[in-house]
């Protein structure tokens, strides 16, 4: 379907007549998968016709790609196709060959591009986050580009051959679907995989930073999820991010222990907060307000936590006054038992240079330690008893819950038989009889129930 020279005129009539039904076709094609039932057979056709286009229409041999073909199936799929036809795409396509991968990232950046604009973008996004979402593991080497659908290049050097370009396509694709403006959870989707899925594709990673930033100032649960990013960001690429033990303190509110990300944030925490060069001051207001937050958290959270605190105490021994702070003089230690001592915790100030925190003591520990839990009674302790051990694994404590901690309970071994009441009373909530000489209930002398 090529014209060659010397066609003659009823061969070139013909040639267009054929290019113009294959155009008419490909565009049932398309058309075919926003169809749920033909979907799958549509794009197993589209991609044959691709293939073919790749094969025979390229003029004197040329590696010729059909881009515009591609494009006109990603779009299809974003924009109207269902998420059982775009799983199957990347599955059979995306993920496998390095020119459908290099090509559709080009495709879906100028497609978001173009519909930047626009204010119903939220299916949009969400489609094409699904695409650019699918790789959990990005190339490392060529070797790992996969094989080519259509015939390789046979010049040396050509940019879908390349690991960097391959790449560079993947991060302007990101790039166009960050522009979309995404809502609050379509946010925390990209922040939930930005280090493992999305930061491995940039070359540029530093361009990640408005957005990272925006989340990380936005609060809640956004800020909590944007924290790997920004840190990975200081590290990796210097950003300049002077307030971040500040926000970072700033999160740690009445929700943080009670909320689902729990878990990864102790981990950041337990990150940021590793480094023998931050101030002992800076270090205990983190210490205080967490232990301060304990006081009404779950129970599979403290479980978490104190250890956790033991770990800073080794790493930042300074910080251990504020649980072995001896009274210097008679007078002081008089005062102490005949009006006691005003926490000077400053609790509502938010920079945590300026807590006091280090002049004050851990004594919501204490309070832990008469803990209606008895797990969490018993590791309360370790924070009073001697530091002999090196460090405790953090790990092993942060995926409790109320459901394993009871699991914990029932399955352990009982050496000795607990002591139990063996009189059941016979009332509870009314008063005995008084010729029974049995005395009533707390509960009875509180409260009338009749």
């Amino acid at each position: 379907m090529t014209r060659r020279t010397g066609q003659s005129e009823k061969d070139i009539v013909v040639i267009q007549w054929l290019k113009g039904r294959l155009a008419d076709y490909k565009q049932l094609v398309i058309r075919a998968l926003a169809e749920d039932d033909l979907a799958s057979t549509a794009l197993t056709l589209a991609m044959r016709i691709l293939k073919a286009e790749s094969q025979y229409l390229s003029d004197k041999g040329e590696y010729n790609f059909p881009k515009v073909f591609l494009k006109d199936i990603v779009g299809a799929l974003v924009q109207e196709g269902s998420e059982d036809v775009r799983e199957e795409f990347c599955e059979k396509f995306l993920g496998e060959f390095a020119d459908v991968r290099f090509y559709a990232f080009n495709a879906l950046k100028e497609i978001l591009v173009e519909r930047s604009s626009a204010s119903d973008n939220e299916e949009l996004f969400d489609s094409a986050f699904d695409i650019l979402a699918f790789f959990e593991d990005v190339p490392e080497s060529k070797d790992d580009l996969g094989a080519f659908y259509a015939d390789p290049p046979a010049k040396k050097g050509h940019p879908v051959t390349s690991l960097t370009q391959q790449k560079k396509q993947a991060q302007e694709a990101w790039l166009a679907l960050l522009n979309l403006g995404p809502d609050r959870d379509q946010r925390k989707k990209v922040l939930e995989i930005m280090t493992r899925s999305i930061t491995p594709w940039f070359t540029r990673p530093e361009l990640l930073m408005d957005f990272l930033t925006d989340s990380y100032n936005s609060g809640g649960a956004t800020s909590l999820l944007a924290l790997s990013g920004v840190f990975y960001l200081i590290q990796e690429r210097n950003l300049d991010y002077p307030l971040f033990y500040r926000k970072l303190y700033s999160l740690l509110d009445a929700d943080i222990l009670h909320s689902k990300h729990r878990s990864r944030f102790l981990r950041l925490l337990d990150t940021f907060l590793s480094s023998t060069h931050l101030p002992a001051v800076l270090v205990a207001s983190f210490i205080k307000r967490i232990t301060r937050l304990c006081l009404n958290a779950p129970p599979a959270a403290i479980v978490a936590v104190i250890p956790w605190i033991y770990n800073l105490f080794k790493k930042h021994p300074l910080c251990t006054f504020m649980i072995h702070r001896e009274t210097r003089t008679a007078e002081e230690k008089e005062s102490i038992e005949n009006e006691g001592l005003a926490d000077p915790f400053i609790a509502d100030e938010e920079d945590p240079m300026e807590t006091r925190a280090i002049d004050s003591s851990l004594w919501e520990v204490v309070q832990l330690q008469s803990h209606y839990h008895p797990n969490v009674a018993t590791i309360a302790k370790i924070i009073s008893e001697q530091f002999t051990k090196q460090t405790y694994n953090v790990e092993d404590f942060l995926d409790h819950s109320y459901s394993s901690l009871l699991d914990a309970e029932i399955s352990k071994q009982i050496k000795k038989t607990p002591v139990v009441e063996f009189m059941i009373p016979k009332r509870v909530f009314l008063p005995h009889d008084p010729s029974s000489g049995i005395e009533d209930s707390l509960i009875t002398r509180l409260w009338d129930f009749q």
